[in-house]
């Protein structure tokens, strides 16, 4: 079986995203959506939360070859917990490349066995970040057609909350 890992933060969750999982499962026997913690980073949800907006976001999808998981740690550690050998990153534009290579050879420094397959986004998904979705909903603008339908009350309510926080 031909597993694949497609690692990130997911906070939360864009259409760029979804496309990637989307391809990745017609491609791969089974597709991993790894949630990665990064303790110095605060994300706008909790990783438990981004699990559960993922799965929300790929119910219209049925049932296909994807698991949604999250871990603490490093990748490679997960990807020998479950078997599998090929990391799946998006990419959107050259920085983004800079930035993967530079993980993808430290994965394979730590685990010579994993390879990362790299997948260029969509040209109507190369803008499109969970950064700028935050930015865009933080100063209430429209986030439809950035991020899956099923989660757009969801990530509006989030900010909201965080917004009356302050």
């Amino acid at each position: 079986m031909n597993t694949v890992v497609y690692p990130g933060s997911f906070d939360p969750i864009t259409n760029g995203h979804l496309d990637i999982i989307k391809r990745s499962a017609a491609t791969f026997d089974e597709v991993i959506v790894v949630v990665l913690v990064n303790p110095h980073k605060k994300g706008l949800f909790e990783a438990s939360e981004r699990v559960e907006l993922i799965k929300k976001a790929l119910e219209p999808i049925g049932d296909v070859n994807v698991k949604v998981e999250c871990f603490n740690g490093l990748l490679v550690d997960f990807m020998k917990e479950k078997n599998a050998k090929i990391i799946i990153k998006g990419l959107r534009a050259v920085s983004d490349f800079e930035y993967e290579f530079q993980m993808s050879l430290m994965n394979n420094k730590l685990d010579p066995t994993v390879e990362t397959v790299f997948m260029m986004t969509r040209a109507e998904y190369s803008f499109l970040s969970s950064s700028s979705v935050k930015q865009v909903a933080i100063f209430g603008g429209s986030i439809i057609g950035l991020v899956p339908d099923e989660i757009i009350e969801d990530v509006m309510e989030k900010v909201n909350k965080k917004i009356k926080e302050r």
